[in-house]
């Protein structure tokens, strides 16, 4: 399975990230996702679920940061387009990030909830997108969680796809 997502000189483009402007932001979070394109999933896909992390967190916050997770994407959507998140354009099913729990406990489901974009404080960041075949639908329900995904999905992988985006500080 391979990921295709755009990048400008080697990053995500600002719109998708810190640098965001406008409509592209609400309450000071960047919240136009980006888009994906999904190649070579197994014939038998049923779902797709996705899970953008920012490893490079660790050092700042102490922990992983998830900015995006979703999941039962039907296998017939191989590609999500732009601003998915907020749009409804492709069915999904999307999870908290971290702006929900932690540090922040965003009760705001605009904020907690879906894509919220890459914003390093420190320095430019690489971030992981994970995208995962399955051969079934999870069932999750909206503002799940990491661990419900994974627990999900034990035993139902049947491929998985990373691709590492970075973005600037």
């Amino acid at each position: 399975m391979k990921l295709i997502v755009p990048t400008e000189a080697g990053y995500l483009a600002a719109r998708f990230g810190k640098h965001a402007t406008g409509a592209d932001v609400y309450a000071a979070h960047p919240k136009r996702s980006f888009p994906i394109e999904i190649q070579d999933a197994p014939a038998d896909t049923k779902t797709f679920a996705l899970a953008f992390i920012d490893y490079d967190a660790v050092p700042v916050s102490g922990f992983v940061w998830l900015h995006w997770l979703a999941a039962d994407i039907p296998a017939t959507v191989t590609t999500i387009p732009e601003d998915a998140s907020r749009t409804a354009a492709v069915p999904m099913v999307q999870g908290r990030n971290s702006n929900a729990g932690g540090l922040v406990r965003a009760t705001d489901v605009q904020v907690a909830q879906g894509y919220v974009g890459p914003q390093p404080p420190d320095k430019d960041h690489a971030y992981t997108l994970l995208v995962f075949a399955l051969d079934t639908t999870l069932g999750l329900t909206p503002g799940f969680w990491l661990n419900d995904l994974r627990r999900a999905a034990t035993g139902h992988v049947l491929a998985r796809a990373e691709l590492t985006l970075w973005s600037r500080a």
